[in-house]
């Protein structure tokens, strides 16, 4: 039967420490009649001290626990326990040879050159194996990485890193959670251990990079995965979600920095895509505020389903600009039409609702930002109540189907000017759905992760100004979601509601705006 590969590497070990005993001994006696003929009754002591110091060092070895650790991955702590196992190997052995022999024929410097040759002879080939498997690590300009998860993503990714050196990734090692696959070799590359040693491994190893290769995980693991992380002060990088994964986007290029929306405290919703779709396809569609967080994101999702025709209205010159250009670069067949223009300008919106006939509007155009427009209650009342007015009477004047208003969780007992607006913006949608042929529907939601009212943009400003990350409380918790689960919601309500609705979206467990920032 065959032996496997660890126990014969195990095997090989103790053998060579073994050897390491005599070569050692006599290289001792050698040293201490200075490279020259031993006499023969310190030569007859020596060789009768050999069986008794092979038995005492192989017993002292295997109790230190020199072959759990393996060649490949010698470092400080092997060297400490070499040490302390010569040590002790060497007292004892000295003192059962007093009691014996009374060191009969033995110098007293020969334990103290036997056990300076032994922890050479020992530590030594370790290391210097280790370097051997090791070298092409220590290539200039390489980033040394430590990848956590040692499934078929990650191994997939540092195979990809060992075939393609001119990356600049260079595996140190895998970090995985499972206990079965501690000690492992995947690669060649051993996994070192788990999650909660991450900051020990990183200065074990001189990390510069880690590497999250855990497509599946949930929120609730990769926040756990993260604050792990967060102790070292390395940057982190990590796979696509686990449908990008199973979609064949694996490989090094792939790679992207950790995103907010990893962090949500639930997993990301999903609609469904053949219901939005059916309501959508071969319509023609509105966006007022396209430009914006938002608006953009929702053009972007209504266009991939192939509507009639597409127009963004938006009142700023940039915004608009940016949007149209990516539209009609990944939209090449797409009908769109870019309107420059304010919501509260009755004759623009009016004009352009006889002009395009939309099917269908989603009205995202707003002021959000909340502390902004404490000081700003004309323009959050112009814009935000007095333009959904002039919105919704143009398109009950156009017969437009569905009117779908982006609203907020700060309308529930609003306590800001922001949410008042938003309020009277949605009494004023239910009122008008009461008398019209067009169904008005209202979508709430919280913050909206990286948009533009969020907090998001705010501290990844701080901090890469050098801080502080600025919270009103260590305490405050919100919900937050991601811009496309805004986006797809939104879409989602239009399709299913009938008119008068307000939609809210379950935003699972609210997250420490403390630990976002």
């Amino acid at each position: 039967m065959k032996l496997p590969r660890q126990v014969l590497t195990r095997q090989f070990a103790l053998l060579h420490d073994l050897l390491c005993v005599p070569v050692a001994w006599i290289g001792a006696y050698w040293f201490r009649f200075d490279f020259g003929t031993i006499p023969p009754a310190h030569l007859e002591a020596c060789l009768a001290a050999l069986p008794l110091l092979v038995v005492v060092q192989a017993t002292v070895f295997y109790t230190y626990g020199l072959y759990r650790g393996v060649w490949r991955f010698a470092s400080i702590p092997d060297l400490l326990r070499i040490l302390k196992a010569v040590v002790v190997g060497v007292s004892i052995a000295a003192l059962i040879l007093f009691i014996l022999t009374r060191l009969q024929g033995i110098p007293r410097t020969a334990f103290v050159m036997y056990g300076l040759f032994l922890v050479g002879s020992l530590s030594g080939p370790r290391f210097i194996y280790r370097w051997f498997n090791d070298r092409h690590l220590y290539q200039e300009n390489s980033t040394r990485v430590l990848v956590i998860g040692a499934g078929r993503a990650g191994e997939m990714l540092v195979r990809d890193m060992l075939r393609d050196s001119t990356q600049g990734y260079l595996p140190v090692g895998f970090i995985d959670d499972h206990r079965g696959k501690t000690g492992m070799d995947i690669h060649g590359i051993r996994v070192l251990g788990r999650t909660r040693d991450i900051a020990m491994f990183v200065d074990q190893h001189d990390i510069n990079t880690l590497l999250i290769a855990v497509p599946s995980a949930t929120s609730k693991q990769m926040c756990r995965i993260v604050n792990s992380c967060e102790h070292t002060g390395l940057p982190v990088l990590t796979l696509p979600k686990l449908s990008e994964f199973l979609s064949g986007n694996t490989g090094l290029a792939s790679l992207r920095s950790l995103d907010i929306g990893d962090l949500l405290g639930r997993e990301p919703v999903e609609l469904s895509w053949d219901t939005i779709g059916q309501g959508l396809i071969d319509k023609s569609v509105f966006i007022s505020g396209g430009g914006g967080s938002i608006g953009s994101e929702l053009c972007r999702q209504v266009a991939r389903l192939a509507p009639k025709r597409l127009v963004v209205f938006e009142n700023s010159e940039f915004n608009l600009y940016t949007i149209d250009r990516e539209l009609r670069a990944s939209f090449p067949e797409l009908e769109i039409h870019s309107v420059l223009g304010d919501i509260s300008d009755a004759a623009a919106v009016e004009q352009s609702m006889k002009r395009f006939q939309p099917d269908v509007i989603y009205h995202a155009a707003a002021y959000k930002h909340v502390p902004m427009l404490e000081g700003q209650i004309r323009e959050a009342v112009r814009n935000n109540i007095l333009g959904t007015v002039t919105m919704a009477r143009a398109a009950d004047a156009a017969g437009v189907g569905t009117f779908v208003m982006v609203s907020t969780d700060k309308a529930v007992n609003p306590t800001s000017v922001m949410g008042m607006t938003k309020r009277i913006s949605e009494i004023w949608c239910q009122n008008t759905n009461s008398r019209s042929d067009t169904n008005f529907v209202t979508v709430r939601f919280g913050n909206v992760l990286n948009s533009a009212g969020s907090v998001v943009p705010l501290f990844r400003q701080q901090i890469e100004s050098g801080g502080p990350v600025t919270v009103t409380h260590p305490e405050v918790e919100r919900y937050f979601m991601t811009i496309s689960e805004a986006s797809q919601l939104i879409m989602q309500a239009g399709v299913l509601g009938s008119g008068g609705e307000i939609y809210v979206l379950d935003m699972g467990e609210p997250m420490l705006v403390q630990y976002l920032a």
